[in-house]
């Protein structure tokens, strides 16, 4: 049974949408910039069945309608979303346009892999490209990134994670000693509410913002390898802010500690 998948979709605007057993996302491509829906970040797309329904929602084209399966309530906007990343410079985020060109790599049944090009953009004086590299796996809730930055020069370039907050208050936790982060949205109506994480495993520094959690770290040899994924309450297996933040270190820990099998 085929429980990731992954593909471009050209008639919703160049999106990049993938998906496993448990929650789906997607990324806005070239054909979305300068329209009045235009956003940077890593989007959620809710689920609440096993079944793949990326599909289904591109062809019903109601994603904020939920019709038993889930919806797509999560606001991204002019933010880095569930955890994009970009460089941060002079306290700011140097966002990218959206990407330009991807390469599917594996396709499932139990993983799917991709790579999302951008564009050159400046970034504080300095010409920036990257390539992001996003693999999902069957059972996780997580993505794993690899961002592999382009720029002239030796030094390495700082840069941030970052989960988008709302103006309603929602729980927050973030452990620079664990490298992990995470977010318990404010309930959105009926809707329900999404979990969103991050995992690092290399030092991060925490940065306030009003708008963001952020995890704020150097590359290294030009490339940053982070986790970064969301839950949604009513999927009924992460239900409140205590599950999820026990998920995203579990999640750490399990990194550090993979599971050795020795067969005599």
């Amino acid at each position: 049974t085929q429980k990731t998948y992954c593909r471009y979709v050209p008639e919703r605007k160049d999106d990049f949408a993938w998906e496993n057993d448990r929650i789906a996302f997607r990324m806005y491509g070239k054909a979305l910039e300068g329209t009045s829906e235009d956003a940077y970040g890593l989007d959620v797309w809710a689920k609440r069945t096993t079944r793949l329904i990326l599909n289904e929602r591109y062809k019903r084209g109601e994603y904020h309608i939920d019709h038993g399966d889930g919806l797509d309530f999560y606001h991204v906007g002019f933010s880095l979303g569930a955890g994009n990343i970009a460089p941060f410079v002079n306290d700011s985020i140097w966002y990218s346009k959206n990407y330009h060109s991807y390469r599917i790599l594996d396709n499932g049944p139990l993983r799917s892999a991709f790579q999302l090009n951008y564009d050159e953009w400046n970034v504080a004086g300095k010409k920036v490209k990257v390539a992001k590299i996003i693999s999902l796996d069957a059972g996780n809730q997580l993505n794993r990134v690899q961002a592999d930055f382009t720029y002239t020069g030796s030094s390495e370039l700082p840069v941030a994670v970052g989960i988008v907050k709302r103006e309603d208050r929602g729980e927050e936790m973030f452990s620079e000693k664990n490298g992990t982060m995470a977010y318990w949205e404010p309930q959105i109506g009926d809707n329900g509410i999404t979990g969103v994480g991050s995992v690092f495993m290399q030092p991060v520094n925490e940065t306030m913002t009003k708008a963001h959690l952020l995890a704020n770290f150097q590359t290294k040899n030009k490339q940053v390898i982070y986790y970064t994924g969301a839950c949604w309450n009513k999927a009924g297996l992460i239900t409140n802010a205590k599950e999820w933040f026990s998920y995203i270190s579990s999640f750490k820990e399990k990194l550090q500690n993979p599971l050795i099998i020795s067969i005599p």
